[in-house]
């Protein structure tokens, strides 16, 4: 395996057009709180219509993608279900965030290798990718008491989440560390000096980082070695998690032992970023082959970067 600088030009997905509506986020708001879930979902069907007919960048990245990883031809209806399960893990944000969290079926697996990794509360990484709901980690806290997390993100993306808070709840807590800023690393640091956890979606490049060609749903996928790089030089713990919608209520988290970089030595470190973003990409071809309407990369994610000088994940 060989890592890549990624291209100077901004990656597929930071060039994919917004087309999300605060004004239609808050009518979606209005009438899922005042109407409920049900009524709520029955608007989602037409948006849903509305984003396959009218989006052909995201629907063919959506063909190309269900292709891979259910092995036959796609169909119009694996394709509107992939799109309704997004739409749906975004829609229930808007319970998650107002804690209804009565209203869904969680299961959570995995959950002791979550309590033996921050057993020693000095705090871990708990690395994602765009794949089901992070947002539902926030019924946990119903079973481990204290739980915190704060997430780390483009500064961008950051922007637009708090936003989206804004819109469908102004009292919602929210704690967000966004990527860029000259304080970001001492930041996340702190937190985890604090015990918390934070969480990071490692899927993705913002544009400056290296990638790692691996193997993934039967091709070569260039991964971000960032989120492994900070976590290594923090020598912290790392688990993954994923929370899967499995359709109606439904969803299952699950936690995955990732990586320990707690006792890496300096000269090994390039080493284990590797392996572990290997052990993740690993993971992303499990779960994606598990739950494959789950995943939210609706652009050409395997494309090759321009660059193609060879160097070593430091």
């Amino acid at each position: 395996m060989t890592a890549r600088p990624s291209s100077p030009a901004s990656p597929a997905w930071m060039r994919t057009p917004e087309r999300s509506n605060m004004a239609m986020l808050r009518i979606m708001t209005w009438i899922s709180l005042r109407l409920g879930r049900p009524a709520g979902r029955l608007v989602l069907h037409l948006v849903v219509a509305y984003f396959l007919l009218f989006a052909p960048a995201s629907r063919r990245a959506s063909k190309a993608y269900l292709q891979r990883v259910l092995g036959r031809p796609v169909t119009w209806s694996d394709r509107y279900r992939h799109f309704f399960s997004f739409a749906s893990t975004i829609h229930d944000r808007i319970y998650l965030i107002n804690q209804r969290f009565d209203l869904f079926n969680i299961e959570i697996r995995g959950q002791s290798a979550l309590q033996d990794a921050h057993a020693d509360g000095g705090g871990l990484f708990l690395i994602g990718a765009h794949m089901g709901s992070f947002e539902v980690i926030r019924a946990m806290g119903r079973q481990i008491p204290g739980l915190r997390v704060s997430m780390v993100m483009h500064e961008d993306n950051a922007q637009k989440i708090n936003a989206m808070l804004a819109a469908i709840n102004p009292n919602a807590s929210t704690d967000i560390i966004g990527l860029g800023r000259i304080d970001s690393m001492l930041r996340v640091r702190d937190t985890l000096d604090q015990g918390a956890m934070v969480g990071m979606l490692a899927d993705r490049s913002i544009g400056d980082d290296a990638l790692l060609a691996t193997p993934l749903l039967g091709s070569t996928a260039y991964l971000p070695t960032g989120s492994f790089r900070m976590a290594a030089l923090l020598r912290r713990r790392v688990v993954f998690m994923v929370g899967l919608y499995l359709g109606g209520n439904r969803y299952q988290i699950n936690f995955e032992p990732l990586a320990d970089f707690s006792q890496t030595p300096t000269g090994q470190r390039g080493a284990q970023v590797q392996a572990a973003v290997q052990r993740y990409a690993a993971l992303l071809d499990q779960y994606a082959r598990q739950a494959p309407y789950n995943w939210f990369n609706f652009f050409d994610f395997w494309q090759a970067p321009a660059a193609v000088s060879d160097t070593n994940p430091k």
